[in-house]
């Protein structure tokens, strides 16, 4: 089958790899639409700090934004999987550590991420083997394009519910990427009044198309209060920035991830009785992002802005957006394409 494969930073293709096989307690899936994702990117030029640490090397087969049906079980595997439209997690736990059994295995030290961490192969791909104890069924109300957004989803709910936002709290999001949209269509789901603060023109008038009640720079941005903030983007200067715009008491959220460090002054935090919370993976979050995508008070696809086949992955790894494409931050993949 074909697969797209980074053999080092700059380089990759999409290579003729063997046919995976359901091991026990696996299932072979058949790939929908995969998204790209900026932990992508990081791959793509080589600076993934799983690199660095020796989570992660080449050559490597990416994707973990993904919807997709089985088609074929390992020994072990309920037979109602079988043709079922599906997505899963990305943070795949050992299953049997102390963090693994008290419902953290997103932060299990021996976990693999799919396409990320520990060689597990992803779904840039036409299909792959994935453990079905992963899995997470799609309605027929969430289509491919929707199910390949659930993951991104689950980051951005877990965001919203570690916020604790309320009806009529005034959020603040920082980076109008993917998750940072996503963060800002379920906060406003909630009833929250939500504002956006970015750098690129192109992004700002993308969410301001979406109906939000403000979209600013540092320059325009107007006085609190804020009674959540969360840092969806990469900058290093944004962290300091959200402790100091939230309101006392109240929670700065942070799933960005610069590439330098962020400092934080830990007497801000204290002094205005700041809650700070990390996210790290959907996981949590997936169930209620498929509930929210299927039920219509979520709707992720028009972030979307185009859907390519394997062998255009690597220009928009690369920065290139696809002829035609809109304006939305997301890239999508089609393998069969």
């Amino acid at each position: 089958m074909r697969a797209f494969v980074v053999t080092a930073p700059g380089a990759a293709d999409v290579l003729d790899v063997d046919e995976p096989v359901a091991g026990p307690g696996e299932v072979v899936v058949e790939i929908d639409r995969v998204g790209v994702c900026g932990t992508d990117v990081e791959f793509f030029v080589g600076d993934m700090e799983y690199l660095r640490t020796g989570h992660a090397s080449y050559p490597i087969r990416l994707g973990h934004e993904w919807s997709g049906r089985v088609v074929a079980l390992g020994d072990g595997v309920d037979p109602a999987w079988l043709g079922r439209r599906t997505t899963g997690d990305t943070m795949l736990g050992c299953g049997e550590c102390r963090r693994c059994r008290s419902g953290r295995p997103h932060v299990c030290e021996d976990r693999y991420e799919l396409g990320i961490r520990g060689g597990f192969p992803g779904a840039l791909a036409e299909r792959m083997a994935y453990p079905a104890r992963w899995l997470h069924p799609l309605p027929d109300a969430v289509d491919d394009a929707a199910g390949a957004m659930v993951e991104p989803g689950g980051n951005a709910l877990r965001s919203v519910e570690a916020a604790r936002i309320r009806s009529g709290d005034r959020v603040l999001v920082a980076g109008p990427g993917t998750i940072g949209l996503l963060v800002a269509l379920f906060a406003r789901a909630r009833g929250a009044e939500v504002h956006l603060l970015g750098r690129s023109e192109r992004t700002r008038r993308f969410a301001a198309g979406l109906g939000f009640a403000g979209v600013w720079t540092r320059d325009t941005l107007p006085p609190g209060p804020w009674d959540a903030v969360v840092d969806a983007s990469t900058s290093p200067e944004i962290p300091s920035l959200a402790v100091e715009l939230v309101e006392p008491g109240r929670t700065v959220v942070f799933v960005g991830l610069a590439t330098t460090p962020t400092p934080i002054d830990s007497r801000d935090l204290l002094l205005k009785d700041v809650t700070a919370t990390g996210i790290l993976g959907a996981s949590q979050g997936l169930d209620g992002t498929i509930a929210a995508y299927a039920d219509g008070s979520v709707d992720p696809s028009p972030l979307v802005a185009a859907t390519v086949g394997l062998g255009d992955v690597a220009a928009v790894l690369a920065g290139e957006r696809p002829a035609g494409a809109g304006d939305g931050p997301k890239i999508h993949v089609d393998p069969r394409r």
